[in-house]
């Protein structure tokens, strides 16, 4: 799997270790007793409880080592105020139509467009990144190019 760095708010950080050990104690055990139950019910091939297990098992292998990449290649990033558009800061721009929009730049572990928070990934997050206030920018979506300015830095 290819490692890329992941920029992570200090909050987002601390949600991460908090459902890894969660996931690592809590959970792990939880599973550990379905399988233990579902193998005492007899024929596993047969065994709906098992297989149920097994999955539920898998599942929550795939998100510790999700997690643990993430939190390797993690580096947090506190709120950022400064003159040009950075990870970390809160940015409003507006549209060509007049239309603003205001968001933060986070990384793609965080991102979460319901809570405005767009990925530094994204083609508008890429886009805005070093720009300042009152520059112009664009970049390539699904329904064509794209046009903004920078109206205000936080």
């Amino acid at each position: 799997m290819e490692e890329k760095r992941e920029y992570l708010t200090k909050q987002k950080y601390d949600e991460l270790v908090i459902e890894l050990k969660d996931l690592k104690n809590a959970k792990r055990k939880e599973v550990a007793e379905a399988l233990d139950y579902a193998r005492g019910l007899g024929d596993l091939s047969e065994n709906a409880e098992y297989h149920e297990a097994r999955a539920q098992q898998a599942n929550i292998e795939e998100r510790i080592l999700k997690l643990e990449l993430i939190l390797k290649n993690a580096t947090v990033v506190e709120d950022r105020h400064g003159d040009h558009a950075m990870i970390g800061s809160t940015v409003t721009v507006e549209k060509s139509d007049g239309k603003k929009r205001t968001f933060m730049i986070v990384g793609s572990a965080e991102s979460d467009i319901s809570a405005d928070k767009l990925s530094n990934r994204s083609p508008i997050g890429q886009a805005v990144l070093g720009k300042k206030k009152g520059e112009s920018f664009s970049f390539s979506s699904p329904s064509g190019t794209m046009s903004y300015k920078v109206v205000d830095i936080k």
